[in-house]
């Protein structure tokens, strides 16, 4: 596939403190791969030792966590630098999951705007913890704003 013919690409990399990695929301994973939502590019499967140094789980260790479907998804474009990178941000003793995606569902879309010109001149993510936040201060500042004026 041509790169100007997907949709928007993301990673991720999703940590889980030490024996939490058991598999058990990976199913959801798949079944958004098989209604073609999303396409995985490259995923590892990560683990920050007591000593801090980070390593790949081998097949053996993916299979052991139920992870088994995963096993050969990984495509090389994940490589030293972000399993580095992962390790600078996870706790000693997690797992994590690194994965590289594209919105398949986005493609048609994405597609239409890069052949009329159009190009992405900024991103982000905004974390459901802050929006929440966001949210909660936005509520309580109208009811603040309502009991001023109700007085």
């Amino acid at each position: 596939m041509e790169l100007q013919e997907m949709g928007p690409v993301d990673y991720l990399c999703v940590e889980f403190p030490d024996g939490s990695l058991n598999g058990s929301a990976f199913p959801l994973l798949v079944d958004l791969v098989d209604r073609g939502i999303i396409r995985i590019l490259d995923i590892l499967f990560v683990r920050k030792e007591r000593d801090g140094t980070v390593t790949v789980l081998d097949a053996r260790d993916v299979e052991l966590a139920g992870l088994g479907v995963f096993h050969g998804a990984a495509s090389g474009i994940l490589g030293g630098d972000d399993v580095r990178q992962a390790g600078t941000v996870l706790e000693t003793g997690s797992a994590a999951v690194v994965m590289v995606y594209e919105n398949a569902w986005a493609a048609p879309l994405a597609i239409r705007l890069r052949r009329n010109g159009a190009h992405l001149v900024a991103g982000g993510r905004i974390p459901v913890q802050a929006l929440i936040q966001a949210l909660d201060e936005t509520e309580t500042e109208a009811e603040i704003a309502s009991a001023a004026g109700g007085r």
